[in-house]
Order: structure tokens, then C-alpha cells, then sequence
């Protein structure tokens, strides 16, 4: 029965891994949400439909596996979604891309084949994509300096500190100034005219090829090597030994639930993973799935409340939530460029898918992501011929 009574500690960490996980990185999913053509209302209810399906999707895994399975909304996804832009037919398109990316989620997880094949892209080429499209949103601060140098000094000042001394807080922090810089220039946010519970919204999805090929097929590449198998990797370094087919398959259903209602993708998560499962939840590994499980209750009281978040996105300068989103991208793009470019073997195809990627041009309304990863591939196919017939 002690299994069934989650301790202070795992409870006190899980609470934690939610704090972290959503204010350090909300700001990257609006971003991605209003690129894609969200209005408001249709990225509240976006970042409402992420939460609560993370929440949920990570209580009935690690209360069903009894280990710390944590979930959390693709970031490089939603960072994916800034760079790409609009579809022609705007969020609805958008929404049918979500839905297809789901689609492939589960389908990694039931088929085995089809799981094998996205592990083998080459590891530097989904790195040198993620690192592309991270490139531009990692600017952002420096636009913000030109354009509001006080606020955007104040902002970065802030997130310099906090990761100087505890790095976890560095962008929550940023975030907080944020919100207060904007407070102070604006006001006080009238709270009887904001829904403080959050209301979703369903969007009709439509399905189109540039969709397909620009937004679903990225997002899931990004989402399946940057987040889901490294979550895998991160419970097997703690010594768990999760099942990973179903464990993608049952994000990629939460995906699929969370889509219509303007959601891109959950997956499973690698940093708060590591807080949930670490020995700071509970010294009995045992017992360190009530971690992840209340860090899933931690984020449907966050998407409950996605209202008032976006009342205070609604009141802060657009450049600001840029500049937020491009500090909490710093390590995750430092982290990729380095991984891509360590092989000097492969440095040159990486660069290549790089510097396509981070073009942000598209050709035949596909977007620079795909044509980034197929450019690098095919120069590291030719350059591989060559060598051996050398």
C-alpha cells in the first residue's frame, strides 16, 4: 500500500518539474501558436488543450507504468511552428498539420519498421534541422535591445543573473520581469473581463500537401529525435526500463485529442524527466512515478488557467515574448549546434541542413525545415559515395 501514498518530497518535486515546465517555455508554444495564424482566443485555447492533455496523458502513464513517465508539449515543435509561418490556409491548416503529426506519433509506437526508421535519421542531421529553425527565435533579444533597450536590458539582466545562481528559474524569472515591465507600462489587468477558467475552441482542421510536407512531417521529426527519444533515454539513464512503443503511441493519442483544439504535439519530456526521476523526488526510486503524476496535476491547474496567462501575453509587447522565448531556446540551440557539427565527418552535410533550415526560404509553399534536412542528407549520401570510391 506504501505505493499508493505519494510522499512530500516526490509531490514537492513533481509541483516543481510543472513550474518549470510550463513558464519556461509558454512563451515559445504562443509564439508558435500566433505564427501559425492563431488568434488570441485560438492560442488560449492551443495552450489550455497542451496542458491539460499533458497532465493527463502523464498521470495515466506513470500511474500505470509506476514510473516517472513526464510529459511535455514539444518546444522545438512549437519553435518549428515560429520559423514556418503561415499556411495559406492559415490556423485551420494548421490544426489538420497537428492532426496528421499525431497520426505519425502513434503510428511510430504501433510500428515497430516505422518507429526504427525515424531513429535512423542521422543524429547531426536532426540536430543541425532543430538547430535551424532555433536560430532565429535565439535573435529575438537582440532585436528586443534595439528596439526597447531598458526593458529588454532589464529582462536579460534578469535571466543572466537567476542562471548564474539556479539556472531552472533563469527563464521563469525572465518571464516574471516580463510581465511586470508590461504591468507597469499598461496598468493593472481588469480581471472581471478576463475568463479566468479557459474555454477550448474547436477548429476545423484542414488537410492539404504544403501542410503535410512544410508543418506535419517537421513537427513530427523534431518532436520524435529532440523529445520523445530522448525522454527514453533519460528514464534508462536513471535505471528504468520503459516501454517505449506504447509510451509514444499514448502521447501521440493526447496529440491527437489536444489538435483540433489548436494543440501541435505533446511528447515525452527530457528535462523535467530528469527532475522527476532523479533522487531529489524520492530516494526510493520506487516510488518516483508520484512525481511525474503530480507534476501532470500541476499542468491541467496551469491549462485550466491559460486565460489569464494570455491576458498578460495580451498587455506585453509582441518583441518582449520574443525575447523571452529566444533565451529559454539559448541552451537547447547551443546543445544542438553542438551535437551536429562534433563529427568532423559529418560537419559539412550538417552545416549544409543548417544553413537551409535557417534560411527560412521555401520552395513550392514547402518549408525551409524539410528542404534543410533533404539538402544535408543527400550532400552526405554524395560525399559517402565519393569516400568509397575513393
Amino acid at each position: 500500500m506504501s505505493g499508493w501514498r505519494p510522499s512530500l518530497q516526490s509531490m514537492s518535486a513533481g509541483l516543481l518539474a510543472a513550474i518549470v515546465g510550463f513558464s519556461s517555455s509558454f512563451a515559445i508554444v504562443i509564439q508558435g501558436l500566433v505564427s501559425s495564424g492563431a488568434n488570441l482566443q485560438e492560442a488560449t485555447s492551443g495552450l489550455m488543450a497542451l496542458s491539460i492533455s499533458m497532465g493527463v496523458c502523464a498521470i495515466v502513464a506513470s500511474l500505470y507504468t509506476k514510473i516517472p513517465v513526464s510529459i511535455a508539449w514539444s518546444t522545438p515543435g512549437a519553435a518549428l511552428l515560429a520559423s514556418a509561418g503561415t499556411l495559406d490556409g492559415g490556423f485551420q491548416a494548421a490544426v489538420g498539420a497537428f492532426i496528421i503529426c499525431a497520426i505519425l506519433i502513434v503510428f511510430a509506437g504501433l510500428v515497430r519498421p516505422f518507429g526504427h526508421l525515424i531513429a535512423a535519421i542521422p543524429n547531426h542531421l536532426a540536430n543541425a534541422m532543430l538547430a535551424g529553425v532555433l536560430f532565429g527565435l535565439c535573435l529575438a533579444p537582440v532585436r528586443a535591445v534595439a528596439e526597447l533597450p531598458i526593458s529588454a536590458l532589464a529582462i536579460i539582466a534578469t535571466w543572466a543573473l537567476a542562471f548564474r545562481f539556479y539556472r531552472l528559474f533563469a527563464v521563469p524569472l525572465a518571464m516574471i520581469m516580463t510581465f511586470a515591465i508590461a504591468l507597469f507600462d499598461s496598468g493593472p489587468i481588469d480581471l472581471a473581463s478576463v475568463n479566468l477558467i479557459s474555454e477550448p475552441i474547436l477548429i476545423t482542421p484542414e488537410f492539404s500537401l504544403e501542410a503535410a510536407v512544410s508543418i506535419a512531417l517537421p513537427l513530427f521529426i523534431v518532436t520524435m529525435a529532440s523529445q520523445n527519444i530522448p525522454g527514453i533515454a533519460v528514464l534508462r539513464a536513471y535505471g528504468y526500463k520503459p516501454n517505449s512503443g506504447p509510451l509514444f503511441t499514448l502521447s501521440g493519442v493526447f496529440s491527437l485529442l489536444s489538435a483540433p483544439f489548436g494543440g501541435h504535439a505533446v511528447n515525452l519530456a527530457a528535462i523535467t524527466a530528469a527532475m522527476c526521476a532523479g533522487d531529489d523526488a524520492h530516494k526510493d526510486p520506487d516510488q518516483r512515478y508520484w512525481a511525474a503524476a503530480t507534476a501532470g496535476f500541476g499542468y491541467i491547474l496551469f491549462g485550466l488557467f491559460a486565460g489569464l496567462v494570455m491576458a498578460l501575453v495580451a498587455v506585453t509587447p509582441t518583441i518582449l515574448i520574443e525575447a523571452v522565448a529566444g533565451l529559454a531556446l539559448l541552451s537547447a540551440f547551443a546543445f544542438s549546434i553542438g551535437e551536429a557539427t562534433k563529427s568532423a565527418d559529418s560537419r559539412e552535410s550538417a552545416i549544409i541542413t543548417f544553413a537551409v533550415t535557417a534560411s527560412g526560404v521555401s520552395f513550392f509553399g514547402v518549408s525551409g525545415a524539410f528542404w534543410g534536412l533533404l539538402a544535408g542528407a543527400l550532400f552526405m549520401l554524395i560525399t559517402k559515395k565519393s569516400r568509397t570510391t575513393a
